[in-house]
């Protein structure tokens, strides 16, 4: 038994994403003749001004032909049930109902509690009492489907997330927001890293709505969206170095 770590890991994405995209936008625009004549007039220094263009007016149609796969481990099951909630992706999870916590299993140790050593300990000695039970009634003979029944949210989970990134910049939006679940926030900004490594023409203005416009969360605003705009900002710097 042991708190979980997470880990977000680029796995896979659509071969030079920016030109992908760039190529669709010009596409729309262009009286080339023919693909490959579109294909060949773009260059490297224009394509990424042009994206970054595209992706600042809005036009993110084109965004779509492009994706990203994140292998994602060390979260709980209560933060993947809000990740799956994005519609517009593929997920591949960890299956409780096949695969066996015996002998233990990790879990995510939220900070709040962390932070109270007394309820720390009770959490901990709930988890411990929690893999006791889960391993008697497998050894018992109930199937791993019944007996996955008792298992927290707080069990840590894999998953494996395609998404494309016009549905990235939505996430992104959504979850790196003050507002968001601290473990959903903490994972939608290491995707978002992983992004900017990448492709940071497309993945310029990404994150929570103050970073380019004003806070869309009303009377629930978080009051500090100069630190959020310093936050990104820092962040992007340190990409575009990067590249």
């Amino acid at each position: 038994m042991k708190e979980a770590k997470v880990k977000v890991k680029l796995l896979k994405y659509t071969h030079d994403p920016e030109l992908t995209a760039a190529l669709a936008a010009k596409l729309c625009y262009s009286s080339e003749a023919d693909i490959d004549s579109l294909q060949n007039s773009i260059e490297k220094t224009d394509q990424l001004k042009f994206i970054e263009k595209i992706v600042s007016i809005g036009h993110h149609s084109v965004l779509e032909h492009v994706s990203f796969t994140f292998g994602i481990e060390g979260v709980s099951r209560a933060m993947t049930h809000q990740l799956v909630r994005h519609r517009i992706a593929s997920y591949s999870q960890r299956s409780q109902r096949y695969v066996k916590h015996k002998g233990g299993f990790e879990y995510i140790l939220p900070p709040s509690i962390k932070a109270n050593e007394e309820l720390k300990l009770k959490y901990e000695d709930f988890m411990s009492k929690i893999a006791d039970l889960y391993d008697e009634m497998i050894e018992a003979g109930v199937p791993t489907e019944d007996a996955r029944y008792v298992l927290p949210n707080a069990c840590e989970t894999k998953i494996i997330v395609t998404m494309n990134a016009r549905e990235l910049l939505h996430f992104f939006e959504l979850r790196c927001c003050n507002r968001a679940q601290w473990e959903i926030r903490r994972v939608a900004e290491l995707m978002l890293e992983e992004c900017l490594k990448v492709a940071p023409g497309i993945f310029k203005y990404a994150g929570p709505s103050c970073v380019t416009d004003k806070c869309k969360e009303g009377d629930m605003t978080c009051g500090k969206a100069q630190d959020v705009k310093r936050k990104y900002a820092e962040l992007l710097r340190k990409y575009n170095r990067l590249n």
